[in-house]
């Protein structure tokens, strides 16, 4: 229930400042345009609160938080006096409409431009990505990749950080290859190049790195209980964090596999474990939970252990003072822009699947899981989600800010306004195809928790 809560408030919090960005954007070019501004809204519904500024405007913030509005005093809508006419939107010329249905989606580029930087002046705490192991006959271990080697990048990408390499291998789906430049352990940096042409990569089912057979290097699990989830089977049971784990129905804990093989293949059972609590052992005896997984039922004790420290230089922060921070931030929003633009593209090739598309549920779980890693990740969670909102806002569909700004330069290049019946069916089917996108990304999220 926590963390459902805890989901649920960040997303809240995300989507009303993304929403709140967006809209001013348009909100401040009308009004540098002369347009009236009669409603500036963050919300739908019932207005929870309003308030009314000396210049007309009124503003909202409404019940239901999965959007928001700018209300223009609009002749084609509204009976407009004669003394308003010239503050009506739909009586300025043709780029300044262009301008402030363009504001929108900018400021939505700036905004995560903003929220890089002050992330690369908070601090980025990150690991460099090292490889731990390599599947055998995987693609990444017929390409040549060996435990301990350091990617430093993908095609021509520097990859500082595991994030990085994700990114930089989620922008290769549908290519045949990609280089890969390395240094191992002896210091030596070499080029290998991944095949990709039977890469099949499912990322409601694992990441870009376990489908090539990578795993990153991470310091090796104690047998020291680090985490005791609340109520959890291990709790119940009596154990705490600091015992350390001897032995399971009379067989020793040889490490903390072993531990984790014998609970996932005895789910309802009550086991005889084996602890040393301050010196003195004890023996305790937990009834393992029971999971329901894709591939069966699976026990589940509710501990973690703690790890052998990192290597020195093995982990470190993106920390950057004010001047760098706008190259680092720069050049990753821009990565960001160009990725996402990549990806609508495989999309409508195939080479993306319809199946991972995600909806309001992902991103709620994304706003929390980043929230609870501090505000650094929540302020990367919020670049990323604000750059997707800018461009799915370009996209040429008449219901989104791309699809009036497709009629507006046909109407620029004309010298006349787009048929009113045109536009009549331009919005209908654009609402068609909004509602079919949302309504997969929807079930795709349930699925993804069901």
């Amino acid at each position: 229930m926590l963390v459902f809560l805890q989901s649920a408030g960040a997303f809240i919090v995300a989507l009303g400042i993304l929403v709140a960005v967006h809209e001013w954007g348009h909100f401040y070019v009308a009004r540098r345009c002369g347009v009236h501004v009669e409603r500036f809204s963050i919300g739908f519904g019932k207005p929870l609160w309003r308030r009314k500024s000396a210049s007309g405007t009124e503003y909202v913030i409404a019940a239901i938080p999965l959007g928001g509005y700018v209300r223009m005093l609009d002749g084609r809508v509204d009976d407009v006096p004669e003394y308003m006419a010239h503050k009506a939107f739909n009586n300025k010329t043709v780029l300044q409409r262009m301008a402030i249905i363009a504001a929108g989606p900018a400021v939505n580029f700036i905004f995560a431009f903003f929220a890089l930087w002050l992330m690369y002046l908070v601090g980025l705490q990150t690991v460099k990505p090292v490889v731990n192991t390599v599947a055998p006959n995987s693609i990444a271990g017929l390409a040549g990749l060996t435990k301990g080697d350091e990617i430093l990048k993908v095609g021509d990408r520097s990859t500082p950080d595991w994030e990085a390499v994700n990114m930089e291998l989620v922008s290769h789906i549908g290519k045949d290859s990609a280089l890969i430049t390395l240094v191992n352990q002896n210091n030596v940096q070499k080029e290998l190049t991944f095949t990709l042409s039977s890469w099949n990569f499912d990322p409601d089912k694992e990441s870009p790195l376990s489908s090539l057979g990578i795993t990153p290097y991470r310091p090796e699990p104690t047998l020291e209980v680090g985490f005791v989830g609340a109520e959890s089977a291990a709790e119940q049971a009596g154990i705490k964090p600091g015992d350390l784990l001897m032995s399971v129905d009379g067989e020793q804990v040889t490490s903390w596999q072993f531990l984790v093989d014998k609970v996932v293949d005895s789910p309802g059972e009550t086991l005889s474990v084996g602890i040393e609590r301050d010196g003195q052992l004890q023996t305790v005896h937990p009834t393992v939970s029971r999971q329901e997984t894709p591939e069966g039922q699976r026990g589940y004790l509710g501990v973690s252990p703690v790890f052998e420290p990192w290597p020195k230089g093995y982990v470190f922060t993106h920390q950057y003072g004010i001047v760098e921070s706008v190259e680092r931030a720069f050049d990753k929003t821009w990565r960001l822009i160009t990725l996402s633009v990549e990806m609508i593209g495989k999309l409508l090739t195939g080479d993306v699947s319809v199946k991972n598309l995600s909806g309001p549920i992902s991103i709620a779980q994304g706003a929390g899981v980043s929230a609870g890693y501090g505000l650094a990740y929540f302020l990367s969670f919020l670049a990323l989600i604000s750059v997707n909102l800018g461009i799915i806002n370009l996209l040429p569909l008449p219901m989104l800010d791309g699809g009036h700004l497709l009629f507006y330069t046909i109407e620029w290049i004309r010298g006349k306004p787009v048929p009113d019946q045109v536009q009549e069916w331009g919005y209908r089917i654009g609402g068609m195809l909004l509602f079919t996108i949302m309504s997969i990304a929807i079930v795709n999220d349930i699925a993804r928790i069901t």
